[in-house]
């Protein structure tokens, strides 16, 4: 008797999976918190065992064999992850293939040598796997350095403009309702607060005030509008590079920030110097399938 194939896309603000049987149908999807491949503190850690346990928990029977994308995965993480990954959800290593999640992402949607990806949610990176199934990428250098154009890169820009503006006028002045809706959205304006969140090293959070931006921008704050539209011109700029060093091929672009505002899209359409995709991507029943063709032959 065989089991079922499981799919996992384990970001940094929110997880998804799914399971299909051995036809490929859809059995089951499911949504766990977010977590990442970036186990430096203990924090970080108890962050992935709880995915990780609710995805156990949610699972309709056996598993036969995983594929799992992870935000921040290294090949030299394998052991520890899978370590995580067994006990909560019974797939023996010798099932289980572990991917970054933009790797994964990449794999799902083209067969290598056919397009390129850019990913904007709490990051943004942009990668390319060729013919010969060599991975070539740029950015994702983290929130520190760059991932411009990302969730967690609107809400520093956010922060940072609101700052120097209080500096500068000792008010907010027009830029209020911006103030008062990501505040809101942190539960607090005060700095002591806002200083842990942002050092505290949680990207998710920081990606997820984002969303307190969009909402400010749909109200009319004209920074907001702004600071959408110089996203989605450094979200083309990652497709650009692409397209000059890896060829002219189309460009997918996923990922939650899309979903922010239509402004995005339109303006990466208007910069992207080639052909634009925007697919409706399911990264986990998309792992799923490749954990189902690359195992199913094995017997349970």
């Amino acid at each position: 008797m065989r089991g079922h194939f499981l799919g996992c896309d384990i970001g940094g603000t929110a997880s998804r999976f799914a399971v299909v049987d051995e036809a490929g149908a859809l059995v089951r999807r499911g949504s766990a918190p977010g977590a990442s491949a970036l186990l430096g503190t203990p924090e970080d850690r108890t962050r992935l065992e709880a995915a990780f346990a609710r995805i156990g928990a949610s699972l309709p029977g056996p598993i036969h064999a995983a594929a799992i994308g992870l935000s921040g995965y290294d090949p030299g993480a394998f052991d520890a992850i899978s370590a995580i990954i067994g006990p909560s959800t019974g797939i023996a290593t010798d099932r289980l293939i572990l991917l970054d999640d933009i790797e994964l992402a990449s794999r799902v949607l083209f067969a290598p040598g056919e397009g390129h990806l850019v990913s904007a949610g709490t990051g943004a990176i942009a990668t390319h796997i060729n013919a010969s199934g060599t991975r070539f990428r740029i950015g994702g250098r983290g929130l520190m350095i760059d991932d411009a154009g990302s969730g967690g890169w609107i809400a520093l820009c956010a922060l940072r403009a609101l700052y120097r503006k209080l500096d500068e006028d000792g008010t907010y002045g027009d830029m209020a309702p911006l103030a008062t809706t990501l505040f809101e959205a942190v539960g607090s304006d005060d700095w002591a607060v806002i200083k842990r969140l942002v050092y505290g090293g949680d990207r998710g959070k920081i990606g997820a005030l984002s969303l307190a931006v969009a909402k400010a921008a749909d109200a009319g704050d004209r920074f907001s509008q702004s600071l959408l539209n110089d996203a989605g011109r450094e979200l083309a700029r990652l497709g650009n590079i692409m397209i000059a060093r890896a060829g002219n091929l189309p460009v997918a672009f996923t990922g939650g920030v899309l979903t922010l505002s239509p402004a995005i899209g339109r303006t990466i359409v208007e910069n992207l110097s080639g052909t634009a995709l925007f697919p409706a991507l399911d990264t986990a029943e998309g792992a799923a399938q490749l954990a189902r063709t690359g195992f199913q032959r094995q017997s349970v």
